[in-house]
C-alpha cells in the first residue's frame, strides 16, 4: 500500500495502525569518502517503514511514526524513536520533509551515520544530521556536531561538535583515517 492510499484510507479514522508504505527517505554513510555513492542514490525509489504506531494528522498534513521506527529505501536504512513526515496533497501526496529524532541511525552498506536528529528536505534534496554526529566507514571515523549531505552534488560537510567529546576538543571535528599498509 502506498503512502497516498494510506493517508486517503485513514482520513475517516484520522489515526490508524499500518504496515509497510511510502513515508520517508534518508541516506547513510555521509562522509567525504563516500560522496560518489551518495550522489548515485535513487531518492525516487519506493520507501518502506515499520513502526509501533502511526498517527495521520490530515489537517496538519503530516504523519507521525513512533516506536522503533525502521525505514528503508533501496540499500539505505534509517532507525529512530520517532519521525514526522510533512506532505502536501494537491491531487497526489508529495513528501516535503522528514524529521527524525531519538538516536537516529542511518546505514548504507558498511557505512553508517548516527546523530540525535536528522532532517531530509525533499525540495532541496539535502539531509542534515545534528547532535553528536558520528560517521563510520570501515575503520575510518569522523565525529562532529552537524553533518550536511547534498544528494545532488554528493558533497558532504561536517561542522565541529558543541561541548567536549571523547578524543576531541570542544567545537572541533575529530576522527581517524586508516593508512594504506605498505608491503
Amino acid at each position: 500500500m502506498t503512502m497516498i492510499e494510506i493517508i486517503r484510507s485513514a482520513r475517516p479514522l484520522r489515526m490508524a495502525a499500518l504496515g509497510f508504505a511510502v513515508s520517508t527517505a534518508l541516506v547513510a554513510g555521509a562522509q567525504h569518502l563516500s560522496a560518489q555513492g551518495i550522489a548515485s542514490h535513487d531518492s525516487d525509489a519506493p520507501v518502506n517503514y515499520l513502526a509501533d504506531r502511526i498517527e495521520v494528522q490530515d489537517k496538519a498534513k503530516r504523519v507521525v511514526l513512533s516506536g522503533n521506527v525502521d525505514i528503508s529505501q533501496t540499500d539505505l536504512r534509517m532507525r529512530a524513536a520517532r519521525t514526522t513526515v510533512a506532505y502536501t496533497d494537491a491531487g497526489s501526496i508529495q513528501i516535503d520533509r522528514i524529521d527524525a529524532t531519538g538516536g537516529v541511525q542511518v546505514t548504507r552498506g558498511s557505512e553508517s551515520a548516527r546523530g540525535d536528529v536528522a532532517v531530509y528536505d525533499f525540495d532541496r534534496n539535502i539531509i542534515t544530521m545534528t547532535g553528536n554526529v558520528a560517521l563510520r566507514r570501515g575503520g575510518d571515523t569522523l565525529n562532529g556536531g552537524r553533518l550536511v549531505i547534498d544528494l545532488d552534488s554528493g558533497l558532504s560537510s561536517v561542522d565541529g561538535r558543541s561541548g567536549s567529546g571523547a578524543g576531541s576538543a570542544a567545537g572541533r571535528v575529530s576522527g581517524t583515517f586508516n593508512v594504506r599498509k605498505r608491503n
